[in-house]
């Protein structure tokens, strides 16, 4: 079974273009990301420590996304590339967000999952665009095992929610947030930043 399916919208080549054209703006972004994303998995059990079939994978996850944000950090410190001072709202988060709010307490718990999935998915592609992009070997590479672990993230949290829901319940609800994330794609402004 295939835990994700694929996004309804392609990141375009104006924003590979933006981020390659200045890429120190898209380093700060990308470290503040993966402290976010460790974040939201340690949010989760935070709001369902009852759920306890999502616990181990979301620990080892917080724990990954944290030790990709001190290689992206490292790799900062080499180009001398300072961290954000504050981190900003992420634009297409914050679009993204109202489809956990409303509903059952069930359906939010399933949507909170699958944005788990959609943001890990559109961050493997990116991640792939970027890594395919570089002339830099290192970057390439570095960018290659990004994506590739991205991706493992993105099934990891379809699989988890159909630990919980019936495998329809599950995809039709991945199917409408993935054509709302192909709507707020397709809209965001052009900017060096993974989002």
């Amino acid at each position: 079974m295939k835990y994700s399916i694929d996004l309804t919208v392609s990141s375009s080549q104006a924003w590979l273009d933006a981020v390659m054209g200045d890429f120190k703006a898209f380093l700060q972004d990308h470290a503040d990301c993966e402290r976010k994303a460790s974040a939201m998995a340690t949010s989760l059990i935070a709001k369902y420590p009852d759920r306890e079939k999502i616990i181990p994978e979301m620990i080892e996850t917080a724990i990954e996304e944290l030790e990709h944000f001190q290689q992206v950090f490292e790799l900062m410190q080499q180009r001398k590339v300072a961290l954000n001072k504050e981190m900003k709202e992420d634009p297409y988060i914050r679009q993204l967000m109202p489809l956990t709010h409303g509903g059952t307490p069930e359906s939010r718990f399933l949507s909170r999952m699958l944005l788990g999935s959609i943001v890990e998915c559109r961050g493997c592609e990116r991640f792939r665009m970027v890594s395919e992009a570089q002339d830099d070997e290192s970057l390439k590479k570095f960018y290659k095992n990004l994506w590739t672990s991205e991706a493992k993230h993105g099934n990891i949290y379809v699989e988890l929610a159909l630990e919980y829901f019936d495998e329809k319940t599950v995809y039709d609800r991945l199917h409408q947030m993935m054509d709302f994330e192909g709507e707020v794609i397709k809209n965001l402004p052009i900017k060096p930043a993974l989002h």
